[in-house]
């Protein structure tokens, strides 16, 4: 009864992110209950392995004590606070100071936003106050990479390069900019790293080109692209674009919102490339997900060149929970989890779950099979040789969801036939076969789909 009560509300008054509103109001919600370590647990009792860390971000796992005893802690003690007039917590304080320690470089200036989306705009914003303060406010054109994801603001969603956040929006504006995607499965230059990384630099040399080195602000990127499906670059991929930036006096942008925190093994992924980006985005892992927050590391030069170019004057930007006491309180938590084993942890049970993924290449619709760390996703095809996508007719994001989920697991189903995964780092080993074991459950379920079998039939 309570289920049906909950499911009639939702119905008619929860509008859910990113979905067909009139598909959902059919299908009616999932309602989840609990959850401790990597599992969850619905309404009616059922457990789940949740392969995803909720929305790419529970990095911790579920029900960690220390967390949450922080935040309790801080809601009796200081439960909100503004970074207006000067005034500020010690829990943001402590936490700005430990990001600007433990980031790649000079990234040495920490402004707090409530998520990635915010953090994202947040950049623009910073990057269009620099060029004014150094008196080249031509330099406003901005270029990301195509398959890239940086948030669903209205003007993030326009560096964003997947088709939903942008139909019916109005988005890109005509000062956001594409280069193609370094998909290495499906890349024109071919599967050898370097041209990849070729192909990737002269496109970006040819944009900046056409646009003017000039009229350039910045150029976006994710370490690994994660809403486009997962996409992994060359090892020196992001090292090489980074260079491409500096020649040409473009600040570069990392979007870490997903690969922070541990998600791929450091804490960082642009210290794996040995890259110092001049801004950098950060969100999900940063709280795990317990409560809101983003954050922007800004660089030296960069926070130097606003700070000098504002004078006295304020910089007009900010927000009502930018620096929440209790999510500051929350991501210090976090921080010493990570440095007390939890880091170590996700490596370990990464190269588990890459193991066991790569073990599934074998399987009739696995095309490609990729990750890195805690972060990974496998292609489905029809055609291994031809790389086929499964076909429009098997509504691969529906079906394999739903699959996944009678099997006990959630993962994320793209809409092109890929399977998204992005468990808590602090995942045991029965935790990691027993995505494994039930995500090949899911690619026989599917291998004996009808549409899919007409279209490996031909």
């Amino acid at each position: 009864m309570l289920s049906n009560s909950l499911i009639e509300l939702d119905r008619a008054h929860f509008i859910h992110p990113v979905s067909s509103y009139r598909s959902h109001e059919a299908t009616g919600v999932r309602v989840l209950k609990s959850a401790k370590g990597a599992t969850l647990t619905d309404i009616s009792g059922r457990q789940l392995l949740d392969g995803f860390a909720g929305l790419w971000c529970v990095n911790a796992g579920y029900g960690q004590d220390s967390i949450i005893e922080a935040a309790t802690r801080q809601l009796r003690e200081l439960p909100y606070a503004t970074g207006y007039f000067g005034l500020g917590s010690e829990p943001a304080i402590r936490l700005a100071a430990r990001l600007a320690e433990l980031a790649p470089g000079d990234l040495n200036h920490v402004y707090f936003t409530l998520g990635g989306s915010d953090a994202v705009d947040s950049t623009i914003r910073f990057i269009r106050y620099y060029y004014h303060a150094k008196g080249t406010p031509q330099k406003d054109q901005f270029i990301s990479v195509e398959s890239g994801y940086h948030g669903s603001s209205t003007a993030g969603a326009g560096l964003t390069a997947l088709p939903a956040f942008h139909a019916g929006f109005g988005v890109p504006y005509s000062w956001q900019h594409k280069i193609p995607s370094h998909y290495a499965y499906r890349n024109p230059a071919g599967s050898n790293p370097q041209a990849i990384i070729a192909a990737s630099v002269a496109a970006l040399r040819t944009k900046i080109a056409e646009l003017g080195a000039d009229r350039v602000a910045a150029f976006y990127v994710e370490p690994i692209q994660g809403s486009g499906g997962v996409l992994v670059p060359p090892p020196s991929w992001l090292k090489a674009m980074h260079a491409v930036c500096k020649e040409h006096d473009i600040l570069f942008v990392a979007d870490e919102v997903i690969t922070g925190f541990g998600r791929v093994g450091p804490l960082f992924a642009c210290e794996e490339d040995d890259v110092v980006p001049d801004l950098m985005t950060t969100a999900k892992g940063l709280t795990s997900g317990y409560v809101p927050m983003g954050a922007v590391l800004m660089s030296d030069r960069v926070y130097n060149t606003i700070a000098d170019g504002a004078g006295k004057a304020a910089v007009g930007h900010g927000y009502t929970y930018s620096a929440h006491p209790v999510s500051a309180a929350v991501g210090l938590a976090c921080l010493d989890l990570y440095e007390n084993g939890l880091l170590e942890n996700g490596r370990k049970a990464g190269r588990r779950l890459m193991e066991g993924l790569r073990a599934l290449a074998d399987h009739p619709l696995v095309g490609d099979v990729r990750g890195r760390g805690m972060l990974a996703a496998i292609e489905l095809v029809t055609d291994k040789e031809r790389k086929t996508p499964l076909p429009a007719e098997a509504d691969a994001a529906r079906r394999i969801f739903d699959r996944a989920w009678d099997n006990g697991l959630v993962i994320r189903a793209f809409a092109q036939g890929v399977l998204g995964y992005a468990p808590p780092l602090c995942c045991t080993a029965d935790d990691i076969d027993g995505i494994i074991e039930r995500t090949r459950t899911t690619l026989d379920q599917t291998l004996e789909d009808r549409d899919v079998r007409a279209a490996m039939k031909g």
